[in-house]
Parts: structure tokens; sequence; C-alpha cells
């Protein structure tokens, strides 16, 4: 008798209260509203507190999860949370979620940077750790404070982002649901497209002789836009093709919630009514590794994804990072 299929159990989700609106933004740099939709489909976005941590919107979102999967802390023993923006250097941020949901102190705990193709990155990792009979429950979190990497005089970047964060649990199968496949890429050549230049060994943010210095997100965004589209189109034609499955079966596409241009295009070239597409990214901005667990999350506390549905998820990101996977409920 073959492992038991390993399935996602529970999903939730966390967004900070304070809401930041184009109008809002407008006050702060040279845009509007118009020319902020008009280039992502982005509206408002949420902007964690000063004292909020990265930790903290995690345990959040994993508390929900772990209500919607019927499972208590107790039950975890692995927990990875996915982020590039962590509380701190040095513990891991997972350490801390550990910590605020009283999670057995033998469950494994760590970090995955893959930016905004993070979620996927890390639940390729527990789908393997969890499938390997070594742990029983993980809980999968993509949680990130992007305001806290961001240079709020760039327009062109300032923008985009927002702040949250969604978790999954996953476990044994409860009946026919599994996650069918993940695959992952990167093309770390593009490393330069998308990146926070400073504060890594290769730049630290202090030295004997230099003042700090500040760490924030740049981006030549024309590049990505055409690099993004190639990439997820691709990784998502392979998994399909992997599994033998058309995109007109799929109920449900949960794409990376960075620009909404980006995700039209990729409906067109799969072929596929934007109807199909759960998008929120109006909302929320682009919230990095948050983006699809959040996402999911919404969608299916709104009926948009339920029972038999076979869902795709794909995202990309710094590294250049991107990914799909194929789950069915």
């Amino acid at each position: 008798m073959g492992s038991p299929a390993i399935a996602i159990l529970g999903t939730g989700s966390y967004a900070p209260e304070k809401i930041l609106t184009n109008n809002d933004l407008s006050k702060i740099v040279d845009t509007s509203d118009e020319w902020i939709f008009s280039r992502s489909g982005i509206r408002e976005r949420r902007i964690a507190g000063e004292n909020e941590t990265t930790s903290q919107m995690a345990a959040a979102a994993a508390r929900s999860a772990l209500e919607n999967a019927g499972l208590t802390a107790a039950d975890i023993d692995l927990i990875i949370v996915a982020t590039l923006t962590p509380d701190l250097p040095m513990p891991a941020t997972a350490c801390f979620v550990q910590h605020h949901l009283g999670v057995s102190t033998h469950a494994a705990c760590f970090d995955l940077n893959a930016a905004c193709s993070g979620f996927l990155y890390a639940l390729d990792t527990a789908w393997a750790m969890v499938g390997s009979g070594r742990y029983r429950h993980a809980l999968v979190i993509g949680a990130e404070k992007m305001s806290t990497v961001l240079d709020w005089t760039d327009r062109t970047t300032c923008v985009l982002f927002g702040d949250g964060a969604g978790a999954v649990v996953l476990g044994p199968s409860r009946g026919t649901a599994e996650i069918v496949g993940v695959k992952l890429y990167a093309e770390g050549a593009h490393t330069n497209l998308l990146c926070i230049p400073n504060g890594g060994s290769n730049a630290p943010a202090t030295s004997p002789t230099a003042p700090v210095t500040p760490r924030a997100i740049t981006m030549k965004g024309r590049e990505i836009f055409k690099i993004a589209i190639r990439e997820m189109e691709e990784a998502a034609r392979d998994i399909l093709a992997q599994h033998q499955i058309s995109a007109a079966q799929i109920d449900c596409v949960i794409p990376h919630q960075a620009n909404l241009r980006i995700i039209e295009v990729i409906a067109q070239y799969l072929e596929l009514p934007m109807e199909r597409f759960f998008v929120n990214l109006d909302r929320y901005g682009n919230t990095s590794a948050a983006s699809i667990p959040i996402a999911l999350d919404e969608a299916r506390r709104s009926g948009r994804v339920k029972a038999g549905d076979t869902t795709l998820f794909v995202a990309f990101g710094a590294g250049l990072t991107y990914g799909s996977a194929l789950v069915r409920w």
C-alpha cells in the first residue's frame, strides 16, 4: 500500500486594518488613482501597524487555517514561513510564529525566501517533508510586511505592494483531496531585475566607515513584465502537460497577484476566460509570498473553490523564481 496522499486541510489569512488607497498615495508621491490602476489594477492595499510584525500576521493567518482544518497548534510538527521581510535577520520568523501559537518545541521551524514565489516553494518543501512520513501536519505560511522595504518616494514601486499573511495546513488527505503536483524554477541570471540591493553580506547596511544604508526594493518594471508573462505561461503549461490535464479542466486559477495586465495576458495565452481566475489584487496589491495563500483563503470561503475542484497556482518573483502547482479539493 502506498503512502497516503497529502492535502491542504485548511486555509486562513490575515490583513492589517489600515487601508492605503491610491488617492492616499497621491498625497505622498506624484501619482494618481488612474495612473496606478491603469498600470497595475490596484485600487488599495493594507499597511501593517508600526509595531505589527511579520510573525504576528503569520500567526493570525495560521490560527485561522488551524480552525478551518479542525486542528490545534498541538497537532503541528512543522512550520515553514515564506517571507522576504522577516522579523529579524536571525532567528527565523517561523520560530516567533511557533512561540505565538504555542506549538510544541519538537516542531521543526524555518524560513524560506523565494520572494513572490515563496509560498509555492514552501508548499513543495512541506509536501515532501510530510509525504516522507516524518512529519504529520505542517503549517505553510506566506507573510510579508512589504511596507518596510519600500522607498516611499519611488512611485514605480511603493504603489504596488501591501502587507498581509496567508496560511495553509498540510496533512494526510481525509478523502480524495490532494496536492497533485508542484513545479519550481529559477533564472539566476536575472537577479538584478528585482532586488533589495543593500543589507546583505555583499552590501552590508553598516560598516566601520559607512552610515546605515536603506533597504528598499529596486525593480526594472518593463523587463519584469515581459519575463513574468513568459515564466508564468511556461510554468502553467508544463505542470498541466506533466499531469495530462487541459487548461479547460481547471476550475479556478489563483495567480500571484502582482499586475492585472499580466494575469489578463496569461488568461489569453491559456485560452481561459478571466472568470476562471481569482483576483483580489485591487484590494491588497502585491503581498509577495502572501498573495497566493490570501487569495486561496478568500476563494475557498467565498465558494469559488469547493470540494471536487482542481485549482492551478502560478507565481513568479525575484530571483527570478517561478513555479506552479495543481491542487485537488
